[in-house]
C-alpha cells in the first residue's frame, strides 16, 4: 500500500516531498557572483575579493545540509514570511529552481565561520521545506591573510621554552 506525500514512515519522520528533494539548478546563476562580490567586499580587502569569486567560479558543486549551512556559517534561521525567503518559497512552490549557494569555508581553529557570500535567503527557504535537505554549494577556501607590508620583528625570546596554550 502506498503512502500519500507528507505521511510519516515508519518511526514518525515525515516523507519528503519531491519539491524539496529537487529544487536547486545545477550552477548559479550569473548575477550570483556580483551579488557574492559585493558582500565579501564589505568583509575582505578588494584585491582578494576577485580571486576569492573567480575561484567560487571554478570551484565543483558540492552538496550540504541547510542546518548544518545555517550552523557553521553562525546565521539565525530567518522566518518563512521574511520577503526573500517567502519569494524563495513561492518560487519552489511553483516550480522555479533555486540558484545554488556561494561559501567561503570557515575555520574553527581561528574562530572564523562559514561565509555566505551568497544565498543565505535560498538556505533559509530550503531549511524550511526540510532542515536535511541537500543544498548545492560552491565552497572555497580563503587561504591564509596576505602579507601588506613588513611587520617588526618579535621580541627576543626569554631563552625559556615555550608552550601553546
Amino acid at each position: 500500500m502506498a503512502k500519500k506525500e507528507g505521511e510519516s514512515k515508519k518511526g514518525g519522520e515525515k516523507e519528503k516531498s519531491p519539491s524539496a528533494l529537487e529544487h536547486w539548478t545545477t550552477e548559479p546563476d550569473a548575477h550570483d557572483y556580483p551579488a557574492a562580490a559585493d558582500f565579501l567586499s564589505l568583509i575582505l580587502p578588494e584585491a582578494s575579493v576577485g580571486e576569492l569569486v573567480e575561484a567560487l567560479k571554478a570551484a565543483p558543486i558540492q552538496h550540504r545540509k541547510a542546518k548544518d549551512l545555517l550552523r557553521a556559517s553562525r546565521l539565525a534561521l530567518l522566518p518563512p514570511d521574511n520577503a526573500h525567503v517567502a519569494s524563495d518559497l513561492a518560487k519552489v512552490k511553483r516550480g522555479t529552481p533555486l540558484s545554488p549557494v556561494l561559501l567561503v569555508r570557515g575555520d574553527v581553529r581561528l574562530d572564523a565561520a562559514l561565509t555566505v557570500a551568497d544565498g543565505y535567503h535560498r538556505v533559509c527557504a530550503s531549511y524550511w521545506l526540510d532542515e536535511n535537505t541537500d543544498i548545492p554549494c560552491h565552497l572555497v577556501d580563503l587561504g591564509p591573510p596576505r602579507q601588506t607590508g613588513t611587520a617588526p620583528a618579535p621580541p627576543p625570546s626569554s631563552g625559556g621554552t615555550t608552550s601553546v596554550q
